[in-house]
C-alpha cells in the first residue's frame, strides 16, 4: 500500500484576503480555491506553490476568545527555494520584513527569514529536505 500522507499548514489571519494578496505578491502563491460567506468574508481558500499548498482562514470569534495569537510565537514555515535571491528581493519588494538576512549557511544552504503582514514567521532558502539521504 502507497502512503499518500501530505502535509498542509493552516493559517489564520485576521484579514485572509489581505494576506492572501500578499502571499501571491511576495512569495509567488497562486490561488488555488478561494471559497467566501455570502457577505464576502473569506471561510477558506487554498494557496499552491509548486507542487504544495498552504490553506488560509479567518480568525472568527471563536478563535480569538480562545486567546491564542496569530503571531509572536516561536514557530515558522520553511519554504525550499531553486532561486532564492531573487526570492528575497520579491520579498522585500512587496513588503516582507526581514528577521534573518539573506545569506549562504554552513549547511550549504542560501537561506533568509521574514515577517508576513500579520506576523508569521517565513524562512526561504535552497536546501530541501526531501533530496538528503536517508541516514
Amino acid at each position: 500500500m502507497t502512503d499518500r500522507s501530505r502535509l498542509f499548514p493552516a493559517l489564520r489571519y485576521h484579514d485572509p484576503r489581505a494576506a492572501i494578496d500578499f502571499l501571491v505578491a511576495a512569495f509567488g502563491f497562486t490561488p488555488h480555491a478561494i471559497h467566501a460567506t455570502p457577505e464576502g468574508v473569506i471561510a477558506h481558500a487554498e494557496l499552491r506553490l509548486g507542487e504544495d499548498m498552504v490553506m488560509i482562514g479567518a480568525i472568527g470569534p471563536d478563535l480569538a476568545a480562545t486567546g491564542r495569537t496569530v503571531s509572536g510565537g516561536t514557530s515558522s514555515i520553511y519554504v525550499s527555494v531553486a532561486y532564492v535571491d531573487g526570492h528575497h528581493d520579491k520579498a522585500i519588494a512587496a513588503g516582507a520584513v526581514v528577521t534573518r538576512p539573506l545569506a549562504d549557511t554552513d549547511y550549504g544552504s542560501r537561506e533568509y527569514s521574514c515577517r508576513d503582514i500579520e506576523g508569521y514567521e517565513w524562512s526561504f532558502g535552497t536546501y530541501d529536505p526531501m533530496m538528503k539521504p536517508a541516514d
